[in-house]
């Protein structure tokens, strides 16, 4: 489950932010992008259009489908398709913004990455506005799809009567013929990417998307890229600061993709932050309720579905993949930690329902049936990043240690390494450079109970960063990311710092 994710509402199974470790080719990269590429174009802000189905607007986009509000506006940005060729085929990059408060004493723009790869900031950003209503007081507040996602030429792979069956699908083959049957089948969706999205293959990778970025920068006018990167977007901050540390304004990771892991390691670390998130929410639940599961009980669970579904309402049945993605979701908050006690339960009496939009949620499906990009997007960005291809008798070597690591989630998560099986795209590095000598300093914000980038990857980003420019922020919580989990300590030091520009004290701890 390369993954993590904010969900608007659990029902209306809407604007994911997925969290992949690394997973670009389409070339090498360069330290600043040329003017020709793009630069001072001038943005034609509008009313923003409804939310599309690559968006997920028909079930749980922005307003449910329906345009944001008049305090937005969207624009499109014309990037170069291939940077090789700045004056070659020009895509657009999908923009919304709400502008400052406080006009007379407005910095300039904050621009927002919610993760994934793969999640719209096109229908995040308005879903999520009020959590920033004190930034918005000085910063326009702009966000995007990244190249490949949503309408910015968003992937798509399979039609959603397919993609129900995929994801639907067998996802822990105890056998060589069940194995098999995966490898073929995430080779048959990869074909499918190829066929429906073949132009935009090569070059929807992490460098290009941080390209744009800078060329984002130059159009909205800001001699800085102030900016505010969760998750995914943590990773696609460090590798812009890479490029362009001289034009670094200020920055706040939150929910930090560790960079020294592989695709690999950083799958074996995020199975041990589940099983970690999972042990948390079983202690927290029996505090308060009297029909807590245990771990053996969702173990056993799964382990059952994978012979036996249930069905999970709408004429689908929950099979084992999709109630594992179900748990996996609800540990992202504790705010969906009372939907699992009770997606369990019913699941244990034959009802899958709140397992099974647990689930969609995860995949990026509406309640209508149609599914957004988000995990096309998903892996096409990151397998044009990882240059890992692992093989099925790899995964089967590496299966007992992640077993180790979770004996609820290990299977799953040492399999969804196929997921660059066969891709037909060349991935660019094995872990991505974010070193930026010369940049100010970047705020990183780890939280000791992350499931899907667990605590240890600010630290390491951190470092990686660089002396001077990571500075560390430590946040003793639950759930992925910090700055939305309402502590007030954590969104004050972060709001001072994005304001006021002071820095947080080093090693700072908020509980």
């Amino acid at each position: 489950m390369a993954g993590s994710v904010r969900t608007v509402s659990l029902i209306s199974a809407g604007l994911l932010t997925v969290a992949a470790v690394g997973c670009t080719g389409a070339g090498q990269q360069v330290r600043a992008a040329a003017p020709s590429a793009g630069g001072g174009q001038r943005l034609e802000w509008a009313a923003c259009p409804a939310a599309s189905g690559s968006e997920g607007g028909g079930g749980g986009g922005i307003g449910g489908g329906r345009p944001p509000g008049a305090e937005w506006e969207c624009a499109t940005l014309r990037v170069p398709l291939d940077y090789a060729k700045p004056q070659g085929e020009k895509i657009g990059i999908a923009l919304i913004r709400a502008k400052a408060t406080d006009q007379a004493h407005r910095i300039g723009s904050l621009v927002f990455n919610f993760g994934g790869p793969g999640g719209s900031g096109v229908a995040a950003l308005p879903a999520f506005a009020e959590d920033y209503r004190n930034l918005r007081t000085r910063y326009d507040l702009v966000s995007f799809d990244p190249r490949g996602v949503g309408r910015s030429s968003g992937v798509t792979c399979l039609g959603d009567r397919e993609l129900d069956a995929y994801f639907a699908a067998d996802a822990t083959p105890a056998t060589t013929a069940r194995q098999t049957a995966l490898v073929n089948r995430v080779a048959a969706y990869a074909a499918g990417c190829q066929r429906r999205s073949g132009k935009v293959l090569p070059y929807v990778g992490t460098t290009n998307a941080a390209r744009d970025m800078d060329l984002l920068r130059q159009a909205l006018g800001d001699d800085k890229l102030h900016y505010f990167g969760v998750s995914y977007g943590t990773e696609l901050g460090g590798v812009y600061a890479h490029l362009f540390p001289k034009r670094v304004g200020r920055a706040m990771f939150d929910g930090v993709v560790d960079p020294t892991n592989d695709a690999a390691q950083g799958a074996l670390a995020q199975t041990k932050g589940f099983q970690l998130a999972l042990g948390n929410y079983l202690d927290a639940c029996v505090q308060k309720a009297d029909n807590c599961p245990t771990g053996q009980q969702i173990q056993q669970l799964l382990e059952r579905l994978d012979s036996r579904p249930i069905p999970g309402g709408g004429g689908r049945q929950l099979t084992r993949a999709l109630a594992t993605g179900g748990v996996a979701q609800a540990l992202y908050s504790k705010d969906f930690w009372d939907y699992l006690t009770e997606g369990v339960e019913d699941a244990e009496n034959g009802d899958g329902r709140v397992l099974m939009a647990l689930a969609d949620s995860m995949n990026g499906r509406g309640q209508d049936g149609r599914y957004s990009t988000l995990q096309s997007s998903l892996n096409a960005i990151s397998c044009a990043d990882s240059a890992e291809r692992y093989t099925a008798r790899e995964i089967a070597a590496k299966v007992p240690e992640f077993r180790r690591a979770s004996p609820v989630f290990g299977d799953f998560m040492a399999w969804s390494l196929t997921q660059c099986t066969g891709w037909p795209v060349k991935g660019q590095w094995r872990t991505p450079d974010v070193s930026a000598k010369g940049a100010p300093p970047i705020v990183v914000v780890g939280n000791t109970g992350d499931p899907a980038t667990p605590y240890e990857g600010a630290h390491r980003m951190a470092q990686a960063l660089g002396p001077g420019v990571g500075v560390e922020l430590t946040f003793r919580g639950q759930g992925h990311g910090a700055y939305d989990s309402g502590n007030a300590c954590v969104k004050g030091a972060v709001d001072t710092y994005l304001l006021e520009g002071t820095v947080p004290e080093p090693g700072k701890v908020c509980s």
